[in-house]
């Protein structure tokens, strides 16, 4: 029961494994194994939920903070399969591949949220970095651009510099403390006498997760690999990884540096980086995905910002926003998919007149962009408000006031989208025909988004507390 999801997500991993070997393997068979044990996979979350135990010697800990991070990742899988289920841009040929990968990098985020040594961190990583990378290059070429490629080799590359960066800071821990547990770290470390290497190892080792959240300055990967990844495969590298990020950037700030006042005013300049750079970038973009790239920079900002109080409500603010901000992009990459006609990348104007040409599709992409812009009821109001509240009670005035201007920024592009889905005329641009399913996932969404966003304190209280059992 303790790893009841990690086991499913195992076996169906082997079970598409087998149907790959096949003279002629299946895409059919390998969509239906993938959405049985994606389906499979949140059940067993949901049903392990109150599971807790410790595996490997302790470097494996199922607690009540993993748990929430594996039903979030979960959940938002099996959202990611049923919206995704065509795969447009991906050769019929090699979806069994396709799909084996995607779960394993699954297995390897739910693997990093329960990891609590060094080594089983950088596996769990790993596992999860390395399926990611080949799924990018899987595009089909049709227009012979191989932007595909050229997103893969980027985003390999980064995520090799972003991991030495991180293996370094372990090193450097582990030189220090003399032990690879985060516990025995954390115990060691805040007996005093600490020395800069602290910080400069625990820096380190945060790169490797503003890497995966897309965070200044690890964040020039982040529009080409939206643009040339295919529009699913996008969603995915969008959405799931963020948790995994988050995760561990809240275990690894619960370690003492004797330096907190140098890591606070950092991680504020950062944060004012990554909004100002990915809000500005975004206001001239025209392919929809390589805007929520940037819009995905900006965002890591104000994750960032939720963690700046370096305390259990900021922590827990900051898994809230997390999850709404998963679900607002899963909105939209939901439209994306099914817009796109061919598995094409989608451009502002392909979405002129969508609120004629398919509706529910219009109103799923209109709520998705309103939350991401701020806007209440939805929950990206409600997470950005707390997360400016949260900075303002520990004096952080100017960065707030920086983050609010942001928010207004934000709002041109968001707008523009909703503005040609709404207010332009389709011209010659077909319906939209989607299956039923595709539309009730839509609709799950929009309420999952305006539920959150109308509802936080139970959410936001669960996420506090189960970070408060950290320390």
């Amino acid at each position: 029961m303790v790893i009841l999801p990690e086991l499913v997500l195992a076996a169906g991993a082997l079970a598409i494994f087998l149907v790959s070997l096949s003279k002629t393997p299946s895409a059919q068979m390998a969509k239906a194994v993938a959405m049985v044990f994606g389906f499979a996979t949140c059940v067993a979350a949901l049903f392990a939920f109150q599971s807790q135990g410790s595996l490997f010697y302790g470097a494996y800990v199922v607690d009540q903070y993993s748990q929430l991070f594996k039903a979030l990742i979960g959940s938002s899988l099996v959202l990611l399969l049923v919206f995704g289920q065509n795969l447009k841009g991906i050769d019929p040929d090699i979806r069994p591949e396709y799909y084996l990968f995607l779960l394993l990098s699954v297995l390897g985020l739910m693997m990093l949220v329960s990891s609590v040594e060094l080594i089983a961190i950088f596996i769990s990583l790993e596992l999860s970095s390395f399926a990611l990378y080949l799924l990018v290059p899987m595009r089909d070429d049709r227009t012979g651009s191989r932007a595909q490629m050229e997103a893969g080799m980027k985003y390999m590359l980064f995520g090799v510099m972003a991991t030495g960066f991180m293996l370094y800071g372990m090193s450097l821990l582990f030189g220090l403390t003399g032990t690879t547990y985060l516990k025995d770290i954390i115990a060691f470390l805040a007996k005093g006498g600490l020395q800069p290497t602290v910080t400069v190892a625990v820096l380190l080792v945060l790169a490797g997760f503003f890497y995966k959240l897309a965070a200044f300055p690890l964040h020039f990967w982040v529009p080409d690999v939206y643009q040339g990844a295919s529009n699913e495969t996008a969603g995915f590298i969008a959405t799931l990884p963020k948790f995994g990020a988050v995760a561990l950037l809240i275990r690894f700030l619960t370690v003492p540096t004797g330096h907190t006042e140098f890591l606070i005013e950092l991680m504020a300049i950062l944060a004012l980086c990554s909004m100002f750079y990915g809000n500005l970038s975004a206001l001239m973009q025209k392919d929809v995905k390589r805007m929520l790239g940037f819009s995905g920079i900006a965002h890591a900002g104000f994750i960032i910002l939720g963690l700046l109080a370096l305390d259990r409500d900021g922590y827990g603010v900051a898994i809230y926003y997390i999850a709404g901000y998963v679900l607002m992009n899963l909105a939209c990459f939901l439209v994306i998919s099914n817009v796109s006609k061919e598995g094409e990348n989608v451009t502002i104007e392909d979405c002129n007149g969508l609120y004629k040409r398919q509706p529910v599709l219009a109103f799923v992409l209109a709520v998705g962009l309103f939350g991401l812009a701020g806007i209440p009821p939805f929950v990206g109001f409600m997470g950005k408000f707390m997360i400016l509240t949260s900075a303002l009670r520990a004096d952080h005035v100017l960065v707030v006031c920086l983050a609010a201007i942001n928010t207004a920024i934000a709002l041109y592009y968001y707008l523009s989208v909703v503005k040609a889905a709404y207010t332009a005329e389709p011209g010659e641009r077909p319906q939209v025909d989607v299956h039923p399913a595709i539309q009730l996932t839509g609709v799950v969404l929009v309420l999952a988004i305006i539920l959150l966003g109308a509802l936080p304190a139970r959410f936001i209280d669960f996420a506090s507390t189960v970070v408060q059992n950290l320390y």
